[in-house]
């Protein structure tokens, strides 16, 4: 690619992801043409902290934190990167609050990801005990241990838990002993996925680090309200209470109340069912794509 900008006379506009812009940034740099650069998640200087705290906190989740391995010389190519770039696109405003703290500042630009079409209009009926779903990598970026926690606080008696994902790694005592004490699902199609939320009454996902958290808005399309943090698109999306909640990071306590209200108050339960499922329209894919569009030529016209 970098080869084609180097001898392009039309070229006026790069768009590349992380971890694979250097070269390309670098040809499209001597030819002073625009670089925009996508970032999927959080600034990586940020989540080792998040991820080295975690390890002290909770140390036999540790092998589960695997963002930890990248090596020197990937980190360095992820700066670099940032350096080259005229501007950057995120897909929260916690991804671009964790620039404030990269060596190198350029513009950064929110564009929301999208939400699957609405499937359906139903709203399912609960049963007698709350269903649960956590869906993700099973390991400890998305908060996993905290989830569990929360759903012991509650009881079984009062709800069921359902793991749908594969683990972030073998080797972790805890999550082993999860997979084998709930219901767990390591794979689906997409399609399944989405019913299998649309069959739940809510979601936790109460990630330590991401980048946007595609798990909340397709759960909200699926009529499904998000149990969530801050650490996600959730301050962008979500307004608290009514279409899902967003709690501390790390707070067990926090998630197992969200879950016993919703719990013992079904016709709350219910309305932020309709309100997830009506935000989620908002949310479409076309309007990622038109943000996009808008922000290149915004780029090249300037």
């Amino acid at each position: 690619m970098a080869a084609k900008i180097r001898d392009s006379e039309n070229c006026k506009l790069v768009y590349a992801y992380e971890d694979c812009a250097v070269a390309t940034f670098a040809a499209a740099e001597d030819r002073r043409i625009p670089r925009v650069y996508d970032l999927p998640i959080g600034y990586w200087r940020v989540a080792h902290r998040v991820f080295a705290d975690e390890c002290e906190r909770e140390p036999e989740w540790a092998p589960t934190l695997t963002g930890m391995r990248d090596s020197n010389e990937k980190l360095a190519r992820k700066d670099e990167e940032l350096r080259l770039a005229t501007r950057v696109v995120v897909a929260s405003t916690f991804t671009k609050s964790t620039l404030a703290q990269a060596p190198h500042q350029r513009p950064v630009v929110v564009i929301p990801y999208g939400a699957p079409p609405i499937a359906t209009n139903e709203i399912a009926n609960g049963g007698t005990k709350l269903k649960v779903l956590f869906a993700g990598s099973l390991g400890q970026r998305k908060g996993l241990s905290y989830a569990l926690r929360a759903v012991a606080l509650i009881g079984k008696e009062n709800c069921e838990l359902t793991l749908l994902g594969r683990k972030a790694a073998e080797g972790c005592r805890p999550l082993d002993q999860a997979v084998r004490a709930h219901r767990w699902v390591p794979s689906l199609s997409h399609a399944r996925v989405l019913l299998e939320m649309r069959q739940h009454d809510v979601l936790i996902f109460p990630s330590l680090f991401e980048g946007f958290g595609l798990a909340i808005t397709e759960a909200m399309s699926q009529g499904t309200p998000v149990i969530t943090t801050a650490h996600t698109a959730a301050p962008d999306i979500i307004d608290d209470g009514v279409d899902g909640f967003i709690v501390p990071i790390r707070s067990a306590d926090a998630i197992a109340e969200k879950l016993q209200m919703l719990a013992r108050d079904r016709e709350r339960l219910r309305a932020m069912k309709i309100s997830a499922r009506e935000k989620a329209q908002r949310h479409s894919w076309e309007n990622y794509r038109r943000g996009l569009v808008t922000m290149a030529r915004e780029v090249m016209n300037s």
